[in-house]
């Protein structure tokens, strides 16, 4: 769709900020009305046109190990943002912090589904037991990949595949059942 690519082509070229309604109507060649019929604002059309182009499946790949099926996940989440199409995830970022309406939004196109998968790991991880269920799983996905987003958004250092080899041993080494706890000792 014309609105689509003239949408991703503005953001790749000016960011979410100075993206206009006007500006995609003029690129998409469609009148603003029919932008406006559509989506409430210019981030609800950038959010669209990223999905459209993002991957629909989330690589939730059964490698026998929840280590490695996080490790796999988030290295790959860490390949997509370094693309021009992942360096967006930024913008959407901030927007959400002045809009209530493309928070709700984003939470539910965007964030629930990539955690929905996730938690198909942590799921196979427990059923194996590799992971002790008395641990917030919700808590322990926000621990995994906070240091890619946080590294994302401050710019301070890149997040590396040795980095998610890293945070993904760490936090096993403490979420694994210990043999007390396998046994009912606590």
């Amino acid at each position: 769709m014309a609105i689509m690519k003239a949408t991703l082509d503005l953001l790749a070229e000016k960011g979410l900020r100075n993206l206009t309604i006007e500006g995609i109507s003029e690129r998409a060649g469609v009148g603003k009305a029919t932008i406006y019929k559509w989506w409430p604002s210019k981030a609800f059309v950038a959010l669209d046109a990223f999905l459209d182009r993002m991957q629909d499946s989330i690589p939730t790949d059964d490698t026998g190990s929840a280590q490695h099926d996080f490790l796999h996940q988030l290295r790959g989440a860490i390949a997509f943002y370094e693309t021009s199409l992942g360096r967006i995830f930024r913008h959407f970022i901030a927007e959400c912090q002045d809009d209530e309406a493309f928070l709700k939004t984003y939470q539910e196109r965007f964030l629930e589904p990539r955690r929905a998968a996730v938690r198909l790991i942590w799921s196979r991880g427990v059923g194996r037991g590799e992971i002790d269920p008395r641990f917030d799983c919700e808590l322990v996905i926000d621990m995994i990949y906070a240091p890619l987003v946080y590294r994302l958004l401050t710019g301070h250092l890149p997040f590396t595949s040795e980095n998610a080899s890293q945070v993904t041993e760490a936090i096993f080494g403490g979420i694994r059942p210990s043999v007390g706890v396998a046994e009912g000792i606590h």
